[in-house]
């Protein structure tokens, strides 16, 4: 069981948690979760009614050869969308997926209660002393090289080694700077090749004891459509797939398009479990 203290309120993760993907951008991958901050409260509807305990909310797009977003047309893109969820449906507990400080900072100002950091801080220098003075949680993710460049040939000698290493050294600077709470994500799909995913998917459960919750994030990404024989829109059912092994081995955050889905996943697996 692990608390997540998100700006006064105690998040309580103790069976696993589905986090919703709401993306405030007009070129995310998947067009699917493309909405408009008019149409991200209609999504956030759904996907609360349908079991989400967090929505993650991204102004940008950082797939494979993404341009950067400038931080000020982020933040016009989430704060929007995020003061109108907490209208609606106060309590929400929302994270801010971005790589900027400035973001990160608006985003938590606005109601906000996580940060979500796909460069655990490495392209924002005050990225992790702006978290530790928020006094919100931290995801620190895993990332080969930028958005722009990841994919170009990653190479490891030992990926789960690797990926390891850094996110106990990218623990060690948060709790240097002050943050308390923090989740760990290896990446999947961020430098890696199809085969480096499987194989952190299969060792999954090495993350899971350095005692942080570990988040998943696989949902219709490419190594689905690639392994599969299928497309963005037809991965749901590799998502379901992925999303129970990662449960089975430890994951404790799911981040995905289809919440309804993923909770069924964590019914099951959870009853497997005999929990």
């Amino acid at each position: 069981m692990f608390t997540l203290n998100c700006s006064g309120r105690m998040l309580v993760v103790d069976k696993p948690l589905v986090m919703g993907i709401i993306n405030v951008t007009p070129d995310s991958f998947f067009s699917g979760s493309r909405v408009s901050a008019d149409t991200a409260l209609i999504q956030a509807e759904r996907m609360l009614q349908d079991g989400a305990g967090i929505l993650d909310i991204g102004g940008q797009s950082t797939r494979p050869g993404s341009e950067r977003v400038p931080a000020e047309e982020e933040i016009s893109r989430v704060v929007p969308a995020i003061e109108a969820i907490l209208r609606a449906y106060p309590g929400t507990i929302i994270s801010i997926d971005t790589y900027y400080a400035k973001v990160a900072e608006a985003a938590v100002k606005a109601g906000a209660s996580i940060v979500n950091d796909i460069s655990s801080g490495d392209m924002d220098a005050e990225m992790i002393p702006t978290v530790a003075q928020l006094k919100v949680p931290y995801i620190a993710m895993h990332m080969k090289g930028t958005p722009d460049n990841m994919q170009q040939d990653p190479v490891y000698e030992d990926v789960t080694r690797e990926v390891l290493d850094y996110l106990i050294k990218k623990m060690e600077t948060c709790r240097a700077a002050g943050i308390n709470d923090i989740i760990l994500d290896p990446g999947i799909g961020f430098g890696k090749t199809d085969a480096h995913n499987f194989e952190l998917i299969r060792d999954l459960k090495v993350l899971t004891e350095l005692g942080k919750p570990v988040l998943l994030g696989v949902s219709r990404k490419g190594l689905i459509s690639r392994t599969a024989g299928t497309n963005a829109a037809g991965a749901l059912n590799g998502t379901s797939v992925l999303n129970t092994i990662g449960l089975m081995n430890g994951a404790m955050i799911l981040r995905v398009h289809d919440v309804k889905e993923a909770v069924e996943a964590v019914k099951l697996v959870e009853a497997v479990k005999g929990s």
